[in-house]
């Protein structure tokens, strides 16, 4: 076996230390690598859940606006004059809220009320018209303009119920 002449060690190149057997860790390359990976997988998962619970009231407000629906059916089928019903406080639902914690709107058409509209300005109920004013809290007349895109709706009296942007 030859021998190390140099002092530094076998297979050593000089200005290197050896590492000891205690002296191991990772550097600080490694720990800033791991923290911006983890960062980065963190954001996504922030990002995915929101998405998730946005759609999750989005669908809690579908089904609000269904059964709403089904309780004003109700009311008009059993009323002597075949009419709807004038507030949703006449369907014992006075007072309800949508998922983002605003009360739902219930606009009788038969007496009155101003109908919403679609692009070709066309009425989206005869009837009644119930929604949800949506997560920004603003709305408009015609579902496609900027303010009532998100919001939910009933259209086509009861035979589309959900987000406007799709009506």
């Amino acid at each position: 076996m030859p021998r190390d002449v140099s002092g530094l060690g076998a297979g050593r190149l000089p200005g290197s230390r050896a590492r000891t057997g205690g002296n191991r860790g990772f550097t600080l390359i490694e720990l800033l690598t791991v923290v911006v990976v983890l960062g980065a997988l963190a954001s996504f998962a922030v990002a995915r859940t929101q998405y998730t619970v946005d759609q999750a009231k989005i669908a809690r407000a579908i089904g609000d606006i269904r059964a709403l629906a089904i309780d004003a059916q109700g009311y008009q089928a059993s009323s002597t004059n075949n009419s709807p019903p004038a507030s949703l406080a006449a369907i014992d639902r006075a007072g309800i809220l949508d998922p983002w914690g605003r009360p739902y709107v219930y606009v009788p058409l038969t007496s009155g009320g101003t109908p919403r509209t679609d692009v070709f300005g066309v009425e989206l109920n005869t009837q009644y018209d119930i929604y949800s004013v949506g997560k920004d809290g603003a709305t408009s007349t015609s579902i496609t303009s900027g303010p009532g895109l998100d919001d939910i709706v009933l259209g086509n009296d009861g035979g589309f119920i959900g987000r406007a942007s799709r009506y």
